[in-house]
């Protein structure tokens, strides 16, 4: 159930414990599991309605959006129940460390609750950090620094580098040279102003 109104909330099974729900939030870009907390009626709608998540506190009685001490919201992007309507998964973007230990998320090693393919965007947000920082010392900072005719040369010859391990070379050849590839096209992608969530968009219209 996609909860995308206000009006929808009633249709939930608050009374089951007590007028609470547990809310798991989950990185509505890459799957990476954030933080579980517990909303209301009252936490849904202003969830819905500011579109930043807002939550029960049973601490001290009261409402609290996430982010509202540290400036690290969580953008709301949807709000899912399960199929018994007594628990909800909320999709969001993080505007920085998800956890009040600064880690991104609550549950640890960032590494732990990252799906796979997960890395890639991860990947992607380093090397937009690194777009802007510069780093010195770095190879994406050179890569950067070198323009994009340049980028854009290195991604033509990972391209051939991977045609060429696919044809003659071993499965370690192949997996090393597309792990190449990959990240070329991000620092490729992100030379234009592109970040990757714009290709899976795409991937997921043609799908």
């Amino acid at each position: 159930m996609l909860i995308a109104e206000v009006q929808q909330a009633e249709a939930l099974a608050w009374d089951k414990s007590g007028g609470l729900l547990p809310a798991t939030v989950q990185d509505a870009f890459d799957g990476r599991v954030l933080m579980q907390a517990w909303m209301n009626r009252g936490a849904l709608v202003r969830s819905l309605e500011s579109g930043r998540v807002t939550f029960w506190s049973r601490s001290r009685k009261e409402l609290w959006t996430k982010g509202e001490t540290s400036g690290h919201y969580l953008t709301l992007h949807s709000i899912h129940a399960d199929c018994d309507r007594d628990s909800l998964l909320v999709l969001a973007i993080p505007q920085g460390p998800t956890c009040h230990l600064g880690t991104d998320s609550c549950f640890g090693d960032p590494a732990a609750v990252t799906p796979g393919l997960a890395f890639l965007a991860q990947l992607d947000t380093l090397v937009a950090q690194r777009q802007q920082d510069r780093p010195d010392g770095s190879y994406t900072t050179q890569l950067f620094d070198a323009g994009l005719r340049r980028i854009a040369q290195k991604v033509g010859e990972e391209g051939v580098e991977v045609a060429l391990a696919a044809a003659t070379g071993s499965e370690e050849d192949v997996c090393n040279e597309s792990a190449d590839l990959l990240y070329h096209l991000l620092v490729l992608l992100r030379s234009r102003g592109l970040p990757f969530s714009r290709v899976i968009a795409t991937l997921k219209q043609r799908h």
